[in-house]
């Protein structure tokens, strides 16, 4: 389903792409991801049992919405472009192994002053900074647009009313006006995947390969939606907030026509009336924490106090959402989701959630063709961890969290972590770090920079107590595997079920490494991103340890799937 939004005109249609031989309609902007949701096709690859998975985090981790094109496999829809007159076939649960081997790519050398890993808010920041001061700025970033998750923008295909753009599409653009304007090189497409030391990371994109040895890192690397497997999770058509957003805000796609936002964090309620005002029939919010209890008002207040912009566009989203009659169910979870695996979810089963996390009382249906689902967001500290940088567990967060001072320097001293890669603090704070680690490391180098000035750092304060009022509001039971029933998919690339994790773990086999081995959890492409929070959870459970830095599975190269020729290749 194709939408507007304000300031976002209709894309032109430029011909159609075949799906398993049916005609989907492209338009200039569209992802093939964008262009088969817009047209009702969900399907992209299949698993071990033949059933379909479609879009699921929209951002490039999770490699659910695989499909081969013109014969290639593997083809990642939600971030490939959409052109017409490709042959778009669903992906097979086993890849072929290809029988001839690739000639190796040329691989090169920078040495950049500063390499600043994520294009978001807080790498955006420090690269602007950074290059404003006279130093050379590499930014990598493995998508191929600027502004990460939060500043996200439209395709430029689409036509754009500047001046009838929201307060966060006009603040992405203005920042990334600034990076390229002080200077910075971009490097887009590009994935760091292997940080054997802080001089020494190795980069791929599909037509090169790097040896990148900075004088310092700047990590930037963002987050990623925590998921929580629950019966029906992995129907076609259900997927996380951020790609219900990214289809949104990006493409002016739908995820479909009857939406259910379900979850926790003030994101849902921002896709939810956002969707609603773009006259998509959104059958109700969901939201695990009781936020709107009179108990919860200092919290707001607050919010009110540090950031009232912010504060009045959450307010007015709701507001929207009252004008629309959509429902709003506080203190509530998705129980279940239903539907056809072949063609995607059709119910949603909502019950309150009590103070374990676990869903009670009377329930409640929904019918429904698109779900999202968003229960917070986990660092993506992989690189982090790879360098040794030190980290402790955020019990409100259920994460680990990378140990900073309040430039965001590690434990690694020409390391720096800032924004939500370090601990999710919001995207404001983010943008502000960005400056302190700039400045920090500008200090660092031995530049005539001053370092932050006061009002740098008085924003940072408020950012952050906005930031704890936030999460006060929001506050909620951490859901791992609560909702999970023995039958219910926990890995989702392997396909593992939470019975069978269960059994692996009675029977002694108690680590998440040692599962991994047995189960093959884990042994995905996404890597355990997804999995390997809610084993790390189940094994604290049950061994009755608390959760540290060596929990989980150990981050190891490459960080992220790449061809075996870029790893073998000399």
């Amino acid at each position: 389903m194709r939408v507007t939004s304000p300031g976002i005109g209709s894309p032109d249609e430029s011909g159609s792409l075949s799906h398993e031989g049916r005609a989907v309609p492209v338009a200039a902007s569209d992802t093939i991801a964008s262009a088969m949701v817009a047209a009702g096709e969900l399907g992209n690859r299949r698993d071990d049992r033949g059933d379909l998975r479609g879009v699921w985090c929209g951002m490039g981790v999770c490699h659910e919405c695989a499909v081969t094109v013109d014969g290639c496999e593997g083809t990642l829809a939600c971030v490939t472009p959409a052109r017409p007159g490709q042959i778009v076939e669903t992906q097979s649960a086993r890849r072929r192994v290809p029988t001839a081997a690739t000639s190796p790519r040329p691989e090169s050398e920078r040495t950049p002053d500063v390499l600043v890993i994520g294009a978001g808010p807080a790498g955006l920041a420090a690269a602007r900074d950074l290059a404003a001061c006279g130093l050379d700025v590499l930014v990598i970033d493995e998508r191929k647009k600027l502004g990460g998750q939060y500043y996200k923008q439209p395709d430029p295909a689409l036509p754009v009313d500047p001046s009838r753009l929201d307060g966060q599409y006009t603040a992405g653009r203005e920042l990334i006006e600034a990076a390229r304007a002080a200077g910075a090189e971009m490097l887009l497409g590009a994935s760091v995947w292997a940080a054997f030391e802080a001089d020494r990371l190795l980069v791929r994109s599909d037509a090169e390969r790097w040896i990148i040895r900075p004088r310092r890192v700047v990590l930037a690397t963002g987050a990623y939606e925590r998921g929580v497997p629950l019966p029906g999770w992995t129907l076609p058509g259900v997927m996380t907030t951020g790609a219900g957003q990214t289809l949104l805000r990006s493409y002016q796609v739908a995820p479909g026509d009857r939406v259910l936002v379900a979850g926790n964090g003030p994101l849902n309620i921002q896709l939810a009336a956002e969707l609603a005002m773009a006259d998509v029939d959104v059958v109700g919010l969901v939201e695990a924490a009781s936020f709107l209890s009179p108990a919860r008002t200092a919290a707001g207040l607050r919010m009110a106090w540090n950031a009232p912009g912010l504060t009045r566009d959450g307010v007015g989203y709701l507001a929207a959402l009252a004008r629309r009659r959509v429902p709003v169910l506080a203190g509530s979870v998705v129980e279940s989701l239903e539907g056809d695996p072949q063609r995607g979810v059709r119910q949603a089963t909502i019950a309150r959630l009590d103070a374990q996390g676990r869903a009670a009382g009377r329930r409640r249906t929904f019918d429904v063709d698109a779900v999202c689902l968003g229960y917070g967001f986990l660092p993506s500290n992989d690189l982090a961890r790879s360098l040794g940088c030190r980290h402790e567990y955020d019990p409100q967060r259920g994460a680990l969290r990378t140990q900073t001072d309040a430039s965001g320097r590690t434990s690694v001293p020409t390391v720096w972590s800032i924004g939500d890669s370090a601990g999710v603090r919001g995207a404001k704070f983010a943008q502000v770090q960005g400056a302190l680690a700039a400045a920090a490391i500008v200090a660092d180098l031995g530049g005539r920079a001053p370092g932050p000035d006061a009002k740098t750092q008085r924003a940072a304060r408020r950012h952050l107590s906005f930031q704890q009022g936030v999460n006060a509001l929001f506050a909620a039971p951490v859901l791992t595997d609560q909702l999970a029933a023995p039958s219910t998919v926990v890995c989702r690339c392997e396909g593992v079920v939470h019975g069978d994790l269960v059994d692996a773990m009675t029977e002694g086999v108690s680590s998440p490494g040692a599962v991994k081995r047995v189960t093959r959890a884990g042994m995905g492409k996404c890597q355990g991103r997804y999995c390997g929070p809610v084993l790390m959870e189940m094994e604290a459970r049950l061994n009755g340890r608390p959760v540290s830095e060596r929990s989980g599975f150990a981050p190891q190269a490459p960080v992220k799937p790449v061809p075996l020729g870029d790893v073998a290749a000399p």
